[in-house]
């Protein structure tokens, strides 16, 4: 039997791209890769790291401490990958799309996990030694924090617009 709290955690990653979905539904291309400074990502950009996050981070990541022993586990340099794959000109539907379908790899890995896996480790780079739960709980975190940028920068978008 799999816990409340870990069930809470996977329902709240099978939701992330249907929120994404919600909050940027009608903006046009122009809003969508607006930066309000060169630091910071535009909507585009944030939809574009979630998705190689997903797939180059997260899915590999889990597999590998449901499948191998205490593995190693590189991290991954998001704003790197911005700047190198330019971000800001990538296809919004196809990113979001590859975002989703990587997500629900990694959610269907997750439905047949027992609860004594949640306790499997991997080495972080950079973080030291993880569970899988811990994994999955910064993975909450980080799709967290990029979903209330995202809400911020809807927000001043629609702002400027209405």
């Amino acid at each position: 039997m799999i816990n409340r709290d870990f069930e809470d955690v996977v329902l709240s990653l099978q939701l992330t791209p249907e929120k994404i979905r919600g909050l940027i539904t009608g903006l046009s291309g122009e809003e969508l890769s607006r930066k309000n400074s060169p630091e910071e990502f535009s909507i585009l950009e944030h939809v574009c790291h979630l998705r190689d996050i997903e797939v180059e981070g997260y899915v590999p990541r889990v597999k590998r401490i449901l499948n191998e022993e205490k593995p190693a586990l590189p991290d991954i340099d998001g704003s790197r990958l911005a700047l190198e794959r330019d971000y800001n000109r990538d296809n919004l539907e196809s990113a979001l799309r590859a975002f989703s379908q990587a997500r629900d790899t990694n959610v269907r890995m997750l439905h047949d996990v027992r609860v004594n896996q949640l306790d499997r480790e991997g080495v972080l780079e950079g973080t030291g030694t993880i569970t899988l739960r811990q994994l999955l709980d910064l993975q909450r975190e980080h799709d967290e924090e990029h979903l209330r940028e995202l809400g911020i920068l809807c927000h001043k978008t629609t702002s400027h617009t209405a």
